[in-house]
């Protein structure tokens, strides 16, 4: 079975999902990514990522609980499946072989 392709953008998404365990939403998702990126992310392209991802199987979601602070609106909360810490676990393997292969030169 071939897996499904994740870009640069899906693939640090589904990283920092990882990283919130169970804590991840949107917005928390776009400010863990601003402060490594040091620069804004559109909160839309987040929720497109997650939906992307969702609908390959990466991550599932859940709802949370009603919140006064929210207006009423409930969070909607991601955590990474089996099958994205799979994906990631190749990306990683993949992105560590091509590292390895650079040849030891001086740039000095």
């Amino acid at each position: 079975m071939k897996i499904p392709s994740l870009g640069e953008f899906e693939e640090l998404v589904l990283l920092t999902v990882a990283a919130q365990h169970d804590q991840a939403y949107g917005v928390s998702i776009m400010e863990s990514l601003e402060k490594k990126l040091q620069k804004k992310i559109n909160i839309s392209a987040i929720h497109v990522a997650l939906k992307r991802m969702e609908e390959k199987g990466f991550i599932q979601s859940r709802f949370g609980g009603i919140t006064n602070d929210r207006g009423g609106r409930r969070k909607k909360f991601y955590v990474i499946t089996a099958f994205g810490k799979q994906v990631l676990d190749n990306q990683y393997t993949l992105r560590t072989s091509l590292y390895l292969s650079i040849p030891k030169i001086s740039f000095g």
